[in-house]
C-alpha cells in the first residue's frame, strides 16, 4: 500500500485545519489526520511562569523531527503513537493517539514547510492564504472560546511572538508549496479538485 502523505500550512487561523478536516472526511475509510501541535515539547519540567514566556510560534517549540519519523514510519506501513498535547498546561498528555497505516496522511500546523527534513516528507504541500484581519479573528475566537484564555493573554501573544514569528518563519515557507489555496476550508472549487485528484491517485 502507497501512502501519500499532504502537508497543509499556514498563518493561525488561515482555515488549514478546516481544509485539513475536509479533505480528510471526503475519503472515509481511506485517510488520516494529524495535526502538528500535538507534537510541542512537554514543558511539564518547568514552572508555569517560565511556560507562559516560552515562544511557541517558531519551530523549536514543536518536536518537528519526531513528526517526521512518525509520518515516515506510517509511509512504511506501520502505525505511528502520537502524542497529546494540553494547550492549558502546556504539558503532553499521558495518553497517545494511534493512526494506523493509510492511502493518505493529511497533516496541517502553522510551521511544517518551516522546517527542510519536515517538508522534505510531503508529496503534496498545500499552503492556506487568508487575509491578516481574517486570521486575528479567528485566533482571538479560538483561544478565548476553545482555550479559555482571556483577551489580554491572546493579544500579549499575538504581538509578542505570533506575529512576529508569522513574518519570519511562516509566510516565508509559502514558496516551498506546490499549491497555494485562498480562504483554506471556505474554498469549495480548490476542495473539489484536491480530493477529486486524491481520489484518481488512490483509485478511490
Amino acid at each position: 500500500m502507497t501512502t501519500l502523505l499532504i502537508g497543509i500550512a499556514g498563518g493561525t487561523g488561515s482555515g488549514k485545519t478546516t481544509l485539513a478536516a475536509r479533505i480528510t472526511e471526503s475519503i472515509p475509510g481511506h485517510a488520516a489526520l494529524i495535526q502538528q501541535d500535538w507534537y510541542y515539547h512537554d514543558r511539564s519540567g518547568i514552572s508555569e511562569a517560565e511556560r507562559e514566556a516560552i515562544n511557541y510560534d517558531e519551530p523549536a517549540a514543536i518536536d518537528n523531527q519526531r513528526l517526521a519519523d512518525d509520518l515516515l514510519q506510517l509511509k512504511r506501513g506501520i502505525a505511528a503513537d502520537c502524542p497529546q498535547y494540553d494547550f492549558g498546561t502546556h504539558t503532553r498528555a499521558r495518553e497517545l493517539r494511534r493512526i494506523e497505516p493509510c492511502r493518505v496522511v493529511v497533516v496541517e500546523g502553522i510551521l511544517l514547510f518551516a522546517v527542510e527534513a519536515l517538508r522534505s516528507v510531503f508529496d503534496l504541500r498545500i499552503f492556506v492564504d487568508t487575509d491578516d484581519d481574517i486570521r486575528l479573528m479567528r485566533r482571538i475566537r479560538r483561544d478565548i472560546v476553545e482555550r479559555e484564555r482571556d483577551i489580554g493573554s491572546v493579544e500579549n501573544q499575538y504581538f509578542g511572538s505570533v506575529r512576529p514569528m508569522h513574518v519570519l518563519h511562516v509566510a516565508p515557507s509559502r514558496r516551498f508549496a506546490h499549491l497555494i489555496v485562498p480562504e483554506g476550508g471556505e474554498n469549495a472549487e480548490a476542495l473539489d479538485v484536491i480530493v477529486g485528484r486524491l481520489k484518481y491517485l488512490i483509485g478511490a
